[in-house]
């Protein structure tokens, strides 16, 4: 669910800003669109910076930079792309052949079988829904498709067809057979939607295949997913938090210190359209329908598992500040930056000294 903008000093690739020395860069395209390419060059502080081709997995842009000289990267590129593309094919709700597509259209039919991957996603965002109580709910399929934010179809629907797309969205509504690796939705109707987990999945699943590689040093960026892998010449990478004010989208207000770990960040400011002078953001409520209108205007989730970044990054911003924090400080290993709408930053313990303030207009409060 998320669209950010990070980048590279060197070269940009996508969602937060990372500051760092690059490597070799590879886009991923696995859909045969071709995606947007621009060869526009920047200067700061003495470095170039370049923009590189963008290619398209679950309609985000995926690009990964190895930073190893010794790497083979032509092959670990060529078993991202293949890995990637098999995923695709399980996940996307755009082809009625996915796996998800499969169990979207026999809902209220029968089980559905589905491969390891399709199953333990699904079954990772059961936890997610328990946690948020069901304010993350991948059941929420038909809702997104009704509203259509960041499609030509957007629109604000009537209060009937909100009604309608609320009674199809329930998390325990989905049988899950553990043995048989099978998924049933109980009721006609019901669509999943996987946008909220699924690129943190796949992302985590680039890492395995760089691990596998020996690569020690890469920065994965799907989406808005980025897991800066390894260390900058033993140094850590210096990543910038984009400022959910700035029409910018190279403008951050803070700079986080960081290695091994992934960096997710869902926002209200990312996707949206404007209709009679009311902004409707992609980030919608599982109770009233409509896009969550609460104090926050960004959420950020760091853990060394993209998955769980994904999937929280969602799950705190529909609680809110204050449930959202008491949940990752007692999540292990979670840390997470909250930015709200009067430009107060919050954030959990272990955060502390590794984000450097750099726009005196925000606030830090813990």
């Amino acid at each position: 669910m998320k669209k950010n903008n990070i980048k590279i000093f060197s070269c940009i690739i996508g969602s937060i800003l990372l500051f760092s020395a690059c490597g070799s860069n590879k886009d991923i395209k696995v859909k045969k669109e071709q995606g947007e390419v621009s060869q526009q060059q920047e200067q700061q502080s003495d470095e170039k910076m370049l923009l590189q081709d963008k290619m398209f997995f679950l309609n985000s842009i995926l690009t990964l930079n190895i930073m190893d000289e010794d790497a083979d990267k032509d092959e670990i590129y060529k078993k991202v792309q293949e890995r990637v593309q098999e995923l695709e094919e399980k996940f996307t709700i755009n082809a009625d052949s996915s796996e998800v597509s499969e169990i979207n259209k026999n809902a209220g039919i029968r089980p559905v079988k589905v491969s390891k991957d399709t199953y333990y996603v699904i079954k990772s965002s059961i936890e997610y829904s328990k946690l948020s109580g069901g304010k993350f709910d991948i059941t929420v399929g038909d809702l997104v498709k009704l509203w259509g934010i960041g499609t030509d179809k957007e629109k604000v629907p009537s209060d009937d067809e909100i009604k309608s797309a609320l009674a199809k969205i329930d998390y325990k509504k989905m049988v899950l057979n553990d043995t048989d690796k099978t998924v049933f939705l109980q009721d006609e109707g019901m669509v999943i939607d996987l946008g909220a987990i699924a690129k943190g999945y796949v992302a985590d699943e680039i890492i395995k295949i760089l691990e596998e590689n020996n690569v020690k040093s890469a920065i994965v960026n799907l989406g808005g997913n980025v897991y800066v892998h390894g260390s900058k010449n033993g140094e850590d990478f210096k990543v910038g938090i984009r400022d959910p004010f700035s029409q910018d989208a190279n403008a951050y207000f803070g700079i986080y210190k960081t290695q091994d770990e992934s960096i997710v960040t869902s926002g209200v400011y990312e996707r949206y359209f404007i209709k009679d002078g009311v902004r409707y953001h992609h980030i919608l409520s599982t109770s009233t329908g409509y896009p969550i209108d609460n104090e926050l205007m960004s959420t950020t989730i760091l853990t060394k598992n993209s998955m769980v970044a994904d999937a929280l990054s969602t799950t705190t911003f529909a609680l809110g500040v204050d449930e959202g924090l008491k949940l990752i400080e007692n999540t292990p290993n979670v840390e997470a930056i909250f930015v709200t709408k009067d430009k107060k930053v919050y954030m959990t313990s272990g955060v502390n000294e590794k984000l450097d303030l750099t726009n005196k207009e925000y606030e830090i409060l813990q």
